[in-house]
């Protein structure tokens, strides 16, 4: 974010004047209020069409901007509209972003009958018209219906802090979740109960949610104090006014800085290129650069199903093809673009396009259905659908034609307004035709609408602290919560991950696990792409399929969670593999067994020597803990390792908050580099999750020994309370596990009148291996103390998964209470 100052009520200042201001005082802009007036516009003015030039160039030599003209607007006074046309033209021709308007009327159709008259104006001059949050529209649900009935995107808010909650009586929290993404600018001033105006910081207005709200979208547009003289009688020197803003501001800022390196590898057959355990201050799009650099010829991408095949320079044509298409649709900085797809090379392409513009990409889980993706493209104010036909049992076009309706008619190409999805603009589909969308192929084309220079351009305003991609939370209650996740969490847990697998360009990652997903699109994508390594990545999971890239592309590494193990183990093609290259990988995403990762280990088996097991949440980028490649087995497959360089990490009781001792447990917290900007529009969640200190919650349950390794031994919420003892799920399922004629097994709680809570397993057993409860029973009652032993077994075939591949023990309760009749 920024700042900026409004001209308003400093009349006794020069235009050069307020240019002098803003550069000493760190100001990184000006925001001009009522620009047609003689003090701006008259004759031999800054802004007189003779002078609007010369002023041009000055903001460019000192590197200032404009970030909004602002006016009041009387929809009544031809005059005053024929003023804000006045102010649009201008704005066009000095490309100032924002026109702000304050209507000075409550008449509801008086107002749309002139912003009617102003958009085709402002659309022409690639301008957007902003109404203020003030009078009628310090409502926002009113402001925000207002705009959804335009959906138009040169139509957006300026939102003024004191007047919604000062007048409009709403909490920012509030403000956010009805306006999101709509809020281009913003106006910001302190005032206390009696609403006498203070210095910023001084009064009662709720500044620090304010900020928290702006976070919460991932705000990085101008916050311009907005102060007259006459507010304080006592006080009318802008020489103590504006630097006590900067300084108060500065508190919500924070920098870092960058370095990087050139190495070979363990064994001297590849390289990497920045030195281990270091962060890096770059964004996905310098990362790619410094790998054409270094490895233009170098594979990036080795499909084995699918026709793509290229180098990292032949991915990068690809990716700043797609990036200027993206623009001319018009995407930008900030803009969400939502990929609803498996892992086909149109998803990899978008996620590094928008990357390269500072467009956010929103992940699609491939199992949604009509419900969720409505919230979901809704939720994320998202301005571009990239989508596949269908996938699992979800047809894709089938749902967007019966949420979008008005696609059927619409050109395709064209902004798209859509009743239901205000900010949906455009759809590109991928391997199928769909009316009123362009498919992947059409909408590469419009690349030649777009220049290199307009593209580097904006590439080069992309910030390490932008957010890149917005992840949902499969929560189990409540609705999804989006993780915004910048450059700087991913790129660097993706770099740090893959420095403890010793990747390098002698690598081949195969990613069978889905993109969607922080364990495809960090763990393996970035992991590898920081490294210069060659990915070959499957569509969708296919045991066949995987085994057979294996042997075709001599695979060294790939990720997977343990269900994926079990099939490619499994598999009638599993002996016939090669895995004599094989050399590290992961597994993760559930709970893994220890003797599941060993036999992957094992030589004879997967030749997975360097296995290991990766500990963290979306919010964490995910990584928080893991085991080195080159740590011993046993650390490797029986802990979750130990933090990630500049991460910390402890273990604290939940009811006390106090650290817990070694080999006790509690909950999981971490803190550092990889942590979340927050929740998408859900500032109160994030503080919830985030507390003061910063300090992430996890609301997972884990224990740390004398060497500083981590085992995850469940949730909070997963916890068994039986009669007064803390039973934990993990370490049921572990000693089941060790029977030889269980394949999977998962431990869940169930309702007990006498107990409050009774453990539950569900176990599946190996094919051609039958076990009958009371064989079972005893096999536990034989090893574990008599309340840790499952007052329920049942054998089953499978567990209800989602599609990461994760278990949804939620699902299997609620199954499980019907079945027993415990409701």
């Amino acid at each position: 974010m920024k700042l900026s100052f409004s001209t308003r009520g400093w009349n006794d200042i020069t235009w050069d004047g307020c240019l002098d201001i803003a550069e000493e005082m760190d100001f990184a802009g000006v925001e001009v209020y009522n620009l047609t007036q003689d003090r701006f516009y008259g004759k031999g003015e800054a802004f007189n069409r003779y002078n609007i030039a010369a002023t041009t160039r000055q903001l460019r030599d000192r590197k200032l901007a404009i970030p909004a003209f602002y006016q009041k607007c009387d929809p009544a006074d031809p005059n005053s509209i024929e003023d804000i046309k006045k102010v649009i033209d201008a704005a066009g021709y000095m490309r100032v972003d924002n026109v702000g308007m304050v209507f000075e009327t409550n008449d509801e159709q008086a107002i749309e009958k002139a912003i009617e008259q102003l958009l085709p104006i402002a659309r022409q001059a690639d301008v957007t018209l902003l109404v203020a949050t003030q009078g009628l529209y310090s409502d926002t649900k009113k402001l925000c219906s207002l705009l959804d009935g335009f959906a138009d995107d040169n139509l957006a808010a300026l939102w003024d802090l004191h007047h919604t909650y000062r007048s409009g009586g709403e909490e920012p929290k509030d403000s956010i979740r009805n306006l999101g993404a709509y809020v281009r600018h913003v106006h910001l001033c302190d005032s206390d109960d009696r609403d006498t105006y203070n210095l910023i910081g001084e009064g009662s207005a709720p500044i620090k949610e304010f900020m928290d709200a702006l976070y919460s979208i991932d705000y990085a547009g101008f916050i311009s104090l907005e102060w007259k003289p006459e507010y304080m009688e006592d006080l009318d020197d802008y020489e103590v006014i504006f630097p006590y803003f900067v300084n108060y501001m500065s508190r919500f800022r924070n920098t870092r800085g960058k370095k990087k390196m050139l190495y070979p590898n363990h064994d001297g057959t590849g390289q990497y290129v920045w030195k281990k355990d270091e962060l890096i201050n770059l964004t996905f799009s310098q990362v790619l650069d410094r790998m054409v650099e270094e490895f233009p010829d170098q594979y990036c991408f080795k499909y084995t199903t699918l026709d793509y095949t290229r180098t990292y320079e032949e991915f990068r044509d690809d990716v700043n093809d797609f990036a200027k298409a993206l623009m001319s649709l018009g995407v930008r900085s900030g803009s969400k673009v939502a990929v609803w797809a498996t892992n086909v090379p149109a998803w990899y392409i978008s996620f590094w396009a928008c990357c390269k513009i500072g467009a956010v990409l929103v992940t699609m889980n491939t199992s949604y259905k009509i419900h969720e993706a409505e919230y979901l493209l809704r939720q994320s104010d998202s301005h571009t659908l990239i989508m596949i036909e269908s996938a699992v049992d979800s047809n894709y076009k089938q749902i967007i034609n019966e949420l979008c309706p008005e696609i059927a008619s619409a050109k395709a190409g064209a902004p798209l307004h859509c009743k239901k999805l205000p900010f949906l603009r455009n759809v590109i589909t991928v391997g199928f035709r769909m009316p009123g969308a362009l498919t992947f192929e059409e909408a590469m084309a419009r690349c030649s609408q777009t220049s290199d220079a307009e593209l580097e351009k904006m590439a080069s305003q992309v910030r390490t602290d932008d957010v890149c991609n917005m992840q949902y939370t499969s929560g189990t209650t409540g609705f999804p919560k989006g993780v915004m996740l910048t450059h700087y969490n991913v790129v660097n847990n993706g770099k740090c991950i893959g420095d403890r697998m010793g990747l390098s360009t002698a690598d081949r990652m195969m990613i069978q696990v889905p993109m969607f997903h922080c364990f495809g699109m960090v763990l393996s994508m970035t992991a590898s792409l920081t490294h210069g390594a060659t990915i070959c990545p499957m569509p969708y999971f296919s045991a066949k399929s995987s085994l057979a890239c294996i042997n075709q592309e001599r695979i060294t590494c790939f990720n997977g969670v343990p269900t994926m193990f079990i099939a490619m183990f499994n598999h009638p093609d599993y002996k016939k593999t090669d895995f004599s290259y094989m050399r590290t990988g992961i597994m993760a995403g559930a709970g893994c067994p220890p003797e599941l990762m060993k036999r992957a280990a094992d030589p004879n088996e997967m030749n997975m020597r360097g296995i290991v097991s990766v500990y963290g949440q979306t919010e964490t980028a995910p990584g928080n803990t893991m085991s080195s490649w080159t740590d011993p087995l046993d650390v490797r497959t029986e802990t979750v390792g130990y933090a990630f360089p500049h991460v910390e990490c402890k273990v604290i009781d939940p009811e006390t908050g106090e650290e817990v001792g070694v080999g006790e447990n509690g909950e999981f917290c971490a803190r550092g580099y990889n942590t979340m900007k927050g929740y998408y529009k859900m500032p109160e969640a994030t503080t919830e999750t985030i507390d003061s200190e910063g300090w992430l919650h996890s609301g997972d349950l884990a224990a740390r020994d004398e060497n500083g390794n981590y085992r995850i031994t469940g949730r909070l919420k997963d916890m068994i309370i039986r009669g007064g003892e803390n039973i934990y799920p993990k370490e049921i399922e572990e000693f089941i596990y060790t029977c030889p004629k269980v394949k999977d097994v998962q431990v869940i709680g169930v309702p007990d009148k006498r107990y409050g809570e009774e453990a539950m397993a569900c176990i599946i057993l190996k094919d051609g291996e039958t076990m009958t409860v009371e064989e079972m029973d005893e096999y536990i009652k034989s090893h574990l103390a008599r309340h840790k032993v499952p007052k329920y077994i049942e054998f089953t075939d499978s567990f209800p998964m989602n599609a990461a591949g994760k278990v949804l023990k939620y699902k299997m309760r609620e199954d499980a209470v019907k079945k027993l009749g415990l409701e």
